[in-house]
């Protein structure tokens, strides 16, 4: 079954609206990260998108992330709550709830205005050229999958 497309107007309302239900004490049904913490940790997808902050993976990691690592994060298939995540996406130190999901909104609606066509081919960070199914499933997924995490 196709996740919905995060590059429609739509989809990318219902997921701010999701992400503006939250508080800065909302609190997670499974995980450890706080609501801000959480909301970091989705902004990453984009940071490896928009940001060069994030060191790339030399030949070989890519290499492993491409094989084994690429179709688990975007094909359709939700993730499993708890699961392990990849270092650059741990976030430990305390972080602004309004500054955190201000920066996220503000990045889906920078990826939903750019549209399916500008990633359609586009290198990703860690996987290689992506087409627009695949970043979709990325974005969508990891973000539908968190605001679960929190109820909404």
């Amino acid at each position: 079954m196709a996740l919905p497309n995060i590059f429609t107007s739509e989809v990318s309302q219902e997921i701010t609206q999701r992400i503006n239900t939250l508080h800065k004490d909302s609190q997670p049904i499974w995980g450890k990260m706080s609501v801000a913490q959480m909301l970091a940790h989705c902004a990453v997808t984009y940071e490896l998108v928009y940001e060069d902050k994030h060191p790339k993976p030399n030949f070989l990691l890519k290499f492993f992330l491409k094989s084994f690592v690429k179709n688990f994060v975007v094909n359709e298939v939700p993730y499993k709550q708890s699961l392990k995540t990849a270092p650059a996406f741990i976030i430990t130190d305390q972080k602004d709830f309004e500054t955190e999901k201000n920066r996220l909104i503000n990045f889906i609606s920078q990826t939903q205005q750019l549209g399916e066509g500008y990633f359609d081919q586009k290198e990703s960070h860690s996987f290689g050229k992506l087409n627009k199914t695949e970043w979709n499933n990325m974005f969508y997924k990891h973000l539908d999958h968190h605001l679960k995490q929190f109820g909404v």
